[in-house]
C-alpha cells in the first residue's frame, strides 16, 4: 500500500511536468570520481558521500544528480531555440548520514528526490524562477499545503564562483520575490548551496511543525566547470544559467508528511485503497466483485473484503485503514443495483452503483482534499 501511494504521488508529478514542459531523464546511480571533482563535489561535498572501485577506476555514488543531468545536457549540440531546457528526473541518491539521526521516512540514507535542472539563457532566468515559484505553489495546493514559508539563502563560507557571480544569482532571487507581492520572505544569510544561492520552501503540517521540501538554486558556476554551452543567434558559443529546482525534495520524506499531516486519513486521490467492498454475507459476494468492477473499470482502486468475518468487524478493519469509501452490499443492494456508503465514517445510505462510480471518479479527478485538511 505504501507503493499504491508513491505511485498516485509520482503519476501526479509525472502529468503536471509534462504539461509544464518538463522532459523526464534518468541519468546513473555510480559516476566516475573524476566528474564529482570537476562539479566541486568532490572538494565540497565528499564526507556525505560514498565511493567505490570499478576496474581499478575510483567511482562515486550519486549524493546529487546534477552532474549527470549536464552530461545529458552535453550529449548533443544546443541551440538558443533549445531554451528554456526543463529536463527532470526522479532521481536516487545516497548520502552518508550519521546513524544517529536516522528517522523513519524523514532522514534517511537512500531517497528519491524529485529533481530538475533548467537551462536557459541569462535573459529567461528570471521569468523561468518566477515560473518554478508558482509551480511550487500549485503542487504544494494539490497536497493540501497552503502554508509556506520561504526562505531566501545566500553565499556560505564554502563556495565556488566569483562575487559578481553570486550577486547576479543573488539579484535575481530577490527581484523574482520582491514582485510576488503576496510572498512574505525572509533572508537566511550563509545558508545557500556551495554552487549558488536558493529559495527555500517550508510547508507547515496539521501539527505546527515546519519541513523544508522545495528549493530552487540559480547556479552560474557549474556551467563553467562541466563547460557547457548553446549556440546563439550570432551563431556564437554562450554558457547558460542552470537552474537546480526540487519541489516535495525527497520522494519517502514527504510522503512521511503527508502520513502525518493527514493521521493516514488522505485525500481519496492519494489513499491506497478508495473503496472498500462488504458483502454482508457470502451470497452478496458475487454483486460486490461487480461492484469492483465497475469502480476499476473507472480506474479506481478497489478491494473487496468477503472474509469469513462479521459484518461489523469488517467495517472496523476498513475504518482503521482509513479507507474513504465503504461500500455495503446486501440484498436489497443487489437487487436494486445500489451500494449502502459510508464516507469516511459517516452513512449515506444506499445510493444507485452509477451515481457512486461517478462521485468518487469525480472526487479523484478533481483532487479534492478532505473537509477538515
Amino acid at each position: 500500500k505504501g507503493m499504491r501511494l508513491w505511485n498516485a504521488m509520482i503519476d501526479f508529478w509525472r502529468a503536471e511536468h509534462v504539461e509544464a514542459g518538463y522532459e523526464e531523464i534518468s541519468t546513473p546511480v555510480i559516476l566516475r570520481r573524476e566528474l564529482w571533482e570537476r562539479s566541486g563535489h568532490w572538494d565540497n561535498y565528499k564526507e556525505n558521500m560514498y565511493f567505490t572501485e570499478i576496474d581499478e577506476q575510483p567511482y562515486a555514488v550519486k549524493p546529487m544528480n546534477c552532474p549527470g543531468g549536464l552530461l545529458v545536457y552535453k550529449s548533443r549540440r544546443r541551440s538558443y531555440r533549445d531554451l528554456p531546457l526543463r529536463m527532470a528526473e526522479l532521481g536516487r541518491v545516497h548520502r552518508h548520514e550519521m546513524s544517529g539521526v536516522l528517522h523513519g521516512l524523514f532522514r534517511v540514507r537512500y531517497f528519491t528526490q524529485d529533481d530538475a535542472h533548467i537551462y536557459c539563457t541569462p535573459e529567461q532566468l528570471e521569468d523561468e524562477v518566477l515560473g518554478v515559484v508558482r509551480f511550487m505553489q500549485h503542487i504544494y495546493a494539490a497536497f493540501g499545503f497552503s502554508d509556506v514559508k520561504i526562505e531566501l539563502s545566500t553565499r556560505p563560507e564554502k563556495s565556488i564562483g566569483d562575487a559578481a557571480m553570486w550577486e547576479r544569482a543573488e539579484g535575481v532571487l530577490t527581484k523574482v520575490l520582491d514582485s510576488e507581492t503576496a510572498l512574505a520572505y525572509q533572508l537566511n544569510p550563509g545558508d545557500g548551496a556551495f554552487y549558488g544561492p536558493k529559495i527555500d520552501f517550508h510547508i507547515r503540517d496539521v501539527m505546527g511543525r515546519t519541513w523544508q521540501c522545495g528549493t530552487i538554486q540559480v547556479d552560474f558556476a557549474m556551467p563553467e566547470r562541466l563547460d557547457i554551452s548553446y549556440t546563439g543567434a550570432d551563431n556564437e558559443e554562450h554558457r547558460p544559467v542552470m537552474i537546480h529546482r526540487a519541489l516535495l525534495g525527497s520522494i519517502e520524506r514527504f510522503m512521511g508528511i503527508l502520513l502525518e499531516h493527514y493521521g493516514g486519513n488522505l485525500p481519496t486521490w492519494l489513499a491506497p485503497v478508495q473503496a472498500l467492498i462488504i458483502p454482508i454475507a457470502d451470497r452478496h459476494a458475487e454483486y460486490g466483485h461487480e461492484v469492483a468492477a465497475a469502480l476499476a473499470e473507472a480506474g479506481l482502486r478497489v478491494e473487496v473484503d468477503d472474509r469469513p468475518e462479521s459484518m461489523g468487524k469488517r467495517i472496523r478493519d476498513g475504518q482503521l485503514q482509513k479507507v474513504p469509501y465503504l461500500l455495503v452490499v446486501g440484498d436489497k443492494e443487489a437487487e436494486t443495483r445500489e451500494v449502502a456508503v459510508r464516507e469516511r465514517g459517516e452513512q449515506k445510505g444506499s445510493v444507485p452503483l452509477a451515481d457512486v462510480v461517478a462521485q468518487i471518479a469525480t472526487e479523484v479527478r478533481e483532487r479534492r482534499l478532505p473537509a477538515k485538511a
